[in-house]
């Protein structure tokens, strides 16, 4: 952030403000991490701050504090509705395009608020007042980190944001290991654990806590795995009758597109998970590597994300979607393979 934002957003904190905070659809450990960790900063702070996530999210994220005062704007859509449109100002988290927020884009689209972006994403859309936008972060949570820093208010950070942020990096990196770790990060959650981040609780809550259906649709998963070796690729299908037949609750299939990755000589792996009352195929693209699934996901798959990590959509059936697929790699078969 430059100094002219930081002077305004301490200029807007100085007063009470009726603020909201939204995470993307379908939020993830970032999502929520960072989203909580900003409420309990601005509701320490004496202000009115309500989280409003577009729907619901996995289980094994809402164990972490604050997790019961998160409005979901589908099951109360009143309520959710009425703080959008109370809300004087409006920070939208872990996403930079309000197309990502589902059925509330319309309502932000007129909100006349002050929005303000924390977001690590790449190309940004010019709908917030403030943007604090860095493609190099390891995650927004570290960014949320930043901003509490930019303030002057690293003193103010209890144990429960530490515990929220903490949770957003590890997820967001892979437990560390993406190449988005940087040094500073490691800093950060070491500040954190200082604070009171639980470090090996929180990794035993987020990994360690499987039921015998998600074990099931795992081995689902990765019997249906198909290995391009000419291509350094590796895909997984996963049809809805496969996720009903194992019970599939949200959150189910998380990090199943990384044990792709796990195979020598795999640069590239997606999953395809179809969701019949979308009418669409969620595809999930990792890589390593200066392969960037980002172009990838952009070029062909209405997505887009980071360079080792991506998501997409195809409105196709699976069979045409994985056919598609391959047909694409050719193309990319030098870069794959360098």
């Amino acid at each position: 952030m430059n100094l002219e934002d930081i002077k305004t957003i301490k200029g807007l904190l100085s007063t009470q403000q009726k603020i909201v905070i939204v995470p993307h659809k379908n939020p993830d450990g970032d999502a929520i991490g960072s989203t909580l960790a900003l409420w309990h900063y601005l509701s320490n702070k004496g202000q009115k701050a309500t989280i409003v996530a577009p729907n619901d999210y996995p289980k094994f994220l809402k164990w972490m504090p604050g997790n019961q005062k998160i409005v979901n704007f589908e099951k109360q859509n009143s309520l959710a509705k009425r703080s959008i449109e109370e809300a004087t100002i409006i920070f939208t988290l872990d996403f930079n395009h309000l197309g990502r927020i589902g059925q509330m884009q319309e309502l932000l689209e007129a909100s006349n608020s002050t929005f303000v972006m924390i977001d690590h994403h790449q190309a940004p859309a010019d709908y917030a007042k403030i943007m604090y936008s860095d493609v190099e972060m390891s995650s927004t949570c570290e960014m949320v980190y930043n901003f509490i820093e930019f303030l002057d208010d690293l003193d103010t950070i209890t144990p429960d944001m530490a515990n929220c942020l903490y949770t957003g990096i590890m997820t967001d990196t892979g437990s560390f290991k993406f190449s988005s770790t940087s040094s500073r990060t490691h800093r950060v959650v070491g500040h954190l654990i200082d604070k009171g981040a639980n470090n090996t609780e929180i990794h035993n809550k987020i990994y360690d806590t499987n039921t015998p259906n998600r074990l099931h649709l795992l081995g689902c998963a990765l019997r249906n795995m198909t290995i391009l070796n000419e291509y350094s690729t590796a895909y997984i299908t996963l049809s809805q009758e496969e996720l009903d037949a194992f019970n599939y609750q949200k959150g189910d299939t998380e990090g199943f597109v990384n044990y792709g990755l796990t195979l020598a000589g795999v640069r590239f792996a997606v999953i395809f998970i179809e969701n019949k009352e979308e009418g669409i195929i969620k595809i999930s693209f990792r890589s390593e590597g200066d392969f960037s699934v980002n172009k990838f996901a952009r070029n062909h798959f209405n997505g887009g994300g980071h360079d080792n990590a991506a998501g997409g959509r195809s409105d196709i059936s699976m069979l045409e979607t994985t056919a598609y697929f391959e047909s694409l790699l050719p193309q990319y078969k030098t870069s794959l393979n360098a």
